[in-house]
């Protein structure tokens, strides 16, 4: 992707390019998923139940991250996940960007209750030796909200159980490049499961990954 936007148009464009980026690559499909970016004291975030193939700049929603009552600009109603986009951009300074998939393989592990352990260097990009799996609460709620923001205290993604997954990152282009790459960690867990189960590496030698990954990947 570009640089990241510097004006509301360019916001709610980057937005609309990455919804169908996502679909693009089988991250999302229909309208599952969304995206918020944080943009001054608001957020914007994709509307609920629009598949990315309708979405336009026009229908992403604005919210006040200070206001409690759930309130929106736009002409269509924000996500039904608004709530956690909100408090983690809240609760994250360092977070711009929320990127939430159903990714096939995310979303298989995640239905397991199965955090992604260390099975590969590429698990340092998240901030830990694992990718945890949040508790189970129902979508769009203060308890998933809650939940989400547990399972990512010190990390840069989380499984949400049985539901999917969600990344952060300081921009757009690089949540979006944590989601990738939480997939592809997912799918190389769960092939290396029905082979007899993966050697997991070392907290010390995550550390050691960790210390490369500064400014490794999209930013």
């Amino acid at each position: 992707m570009s640089a990241e936007p510097a004006t509301e148009a360019e916001a709610r464009a980057a937005i609309v390019a990455a919804m169908r980026r996502l679909d693009t690559a089988g991250l999302n499909r229909g309208a599952s998923g969304n995206i918020s970016l944080r943009f001054g004291d608001a957020l914007l975030i994709t509307p609920s139940a629009v598949a990315p193939v309708d979405l336009t700049p026009d229908l992403v929603a604005k919210m006040d991250l200070a206001d409690e009552t759930g309130a929106w600009t736009g002409p269509r109603k924000p996500s039904t996940e608004w709530r956690f986009h909100r408090d983690i951009l809240r609760a994250r300074s360092d977070v711009n960007a929320v990127v939430h998939t159903h990714s096939p393989h995310v979303t298989v592990l995640a239905v397991a209750r199965r955090p992604i352990p260390a099975v590969h260097y590429m698990i340092a990009g998240f901030g830990g030796p694992t990718i945890r799996c949040s508790g189970y609460a129902t979508f769009g709620t203060e308890d998933l909200s809650r939940e989400a923001l547990a399972a990512l205290d010190g990390r840069n993604g989380c499984l949400l159980a049985n539901h999917g997954g969600i990344t952060v990152a300081p921009t757009l282009a690089r949540a979006l490049w944590l989601a990738v790459e939480m997939e592809t960690l997912a799918f190389q867990y769960h092939q290396a499961l029905l082979i007899g189960g993966p050697v997991i590496l070392s907290d010390a030698e995550i550390e050691a990954a960790a210390a490369k990954f500064a400014d490794y990947g999209s930013t």
